[in-house]
């Protein structure tokens, strides 16, 4: 009943919304996105925001051999179409040996040279969403494999090996491994560098300096960091815990119109524990909580048997959430979950396979997160994983290999895995009338 009164009230409600959105896109794409408290403001108006994930955007935009820019200029038609105004995307990659690390890479080796392409691709990128009113939030590290990442830079620096969980299978010691990251001086250094390189950059197509693009939401530390494997990760946690400020520190110097977020998972992502994920993101400089929330690879549900694990996985979901949600109000700071997905009915990867369990998740988070806008909560928005668009595959065993297309799993993954395309239809039809209904709460 709630949503049938709530959709009635948008239908009214867009005769006036429709009228005026030339010139509020206008507007809003010529500020910033600040916080003021629990919020997010676009001058005077509240921010709150449908998202995707596209890590794969810059290389799409790239005028090199990963480029497509007809296919992206379609994809961010299409989704913004369908009311998706935040694009969270990798800005940097690392050149690697790891089996299933994107290639190329944005950073070439351990002088720091970055691939001029992808960076030209980032600059297509950020002009075409500023067309569109959109905001980015750019990641410049990653926790995990898939695009070389901390594993990278620790491999750089001490001439250890990289413990390929895709190799070895073991996850525990990689993770470990890859915590070393935030302790090793000059591998801090050569990622400083590298941030400093893409933030102050000028954009080759606006002129502008991204650091003075409002385009340019957030400035996020990494994908996912974590203080490493829940096994053995409390060593690490002091470290985790003054790289998290220092590093935040560091690029608001660097951009101080910007937002600085952690692109952390929550409690899961920080040893399973709500009090060190709280502790590690009260420091001032980090301006807004992330986090993620992932039902079967926490096992929480399994889509081979829906039936008999989907409502408890729910139950779990909302105390997730909820958990996050009194975090964000005690630290007085906006939240967003910037990741969330289920795979297709049955572990299906095609184009066309049914999607029902996708669609009843995704419109249950979106519930929780309209009833916590209408309450005046924390809750400023979302960023589903992930955008797949046109991606195609014709591999038997649906793994990336390059030249390969794109999709929203990473090349770790079946490309399919949690990709919502765009011939998705109920999926975008779900995600269409929450960007309906949010901006009305």
């Amino acid at each position: 009943m709630k949503k049938m009164i709530v959709r009635c009230f948008v239908v009214i409600a867009a005769l006036c919304v429709v009228s005026c959105t030339q010139s509020t896109s206008t507007h809003n794409s010529q500020e910033f996105v600040r916080v003021d408290g629990q919020h997010f403001y676009v001058g005077d108006k509240p921010y709150r925001y449908v998202g995707a994930n596209m890590w794969y955007g810059a290389y799409l935009g790239s005028p090199g051999a990963t480029g497509d820019r007809e296919r992206l200029i379609r994809e961010l038609d299409v989704l913004a179409e369908h009311g998706i105004t935040n694009l969270r995307v990798l800005a940097a990659s690392e050149s690697s040996d790891l089996m299933r690390a994107v290639r190329p890479a944005m950073v070439n080796n351990i002088q720091g040279e970055l691939d001029n392409d992808l960076l030209l691709g980032m600059d297509f990128l950020l002009a075409e969403m500023a067309k569109r009113d959109m905001k980015a939030v750019l990641y410049l590290n990653n926790f995990w494999q898939w695009s070389g990442g901390m594993s990278q830079y620790v491999a750089w620096f001490t001439g250890t090996e990289v413990l390929d969980p895709d190799v070895t299978g073991k996850w525990n010691p990689f993770m470990d491994n890859s915590a070393r990251f935030y302790r090793i001086e000059r591998a801090q250094q050569l990622y400083r560098k590298v941030i400093r390189t893409i933030v102050t950059r000028t954009n080759s197509i606006t002129g502008q300096a991204y650091n003075d693009d409002p385009t340019i939401m957030s400035w996020q530390l990494a994908n996912e960091p974590r203080p490493g494997s829940d096994a053995d990760g409390r060593v690490h946690f002091d470290d985790f815990v003054r790289w998290i400020d220092d590093t935040a520190g560091y690029i608001k110097t660097l951009a101080p119109k910007q937002l600085v977020s952690t692109g952390n998972e929550g409690a899961m992502g920080t040893l399973g524990d709500a009090e060190l994920f709280e502790t590690s993101h009260a420091s001032p400089n980090v301006d807004y909580l992330t986090f993620h929330m992932w039902i079967k690879n926490w096992s929480w549900f399994d889509i081979t048997k829906p039936e008999q694990t989907y409502d408890s996985a729910v139950t779990t979901a909302k105390r997730y959430l909820s958990e996050h949600v009194a975090i964000a109000e005690r630290l007085n700071k906006p939240i967003v979950l910037e990741e969330f997905g289920v795979e297709r009915d049955n572990g299906a990867y095609d184009h066309g396979t049914p999607v029902s369990y996708r669609d009843r998740f995704y419109d249950m988070v979106y519930d929780v997160i309209e009833d916590n806008v209408a309450a005046g909560g924390p809750f400023v928005g979302s960023n589903f994983w992930a955008w797949g668009g046109f991606g195609e595959t014709d591999r038997a065993d649906y793994m990336w290999q390059k030249g390969d297309d794109f999709f929203g799993d990473p090349p770790q993954e079946a490309q399919g895995l949690n990709s919502v395309f765009a011939d998705d239809k109920s999926t975008l039809d779900v995600i269409a009338d929450h960007a309906k209904r949010l901006p009305e709460l």
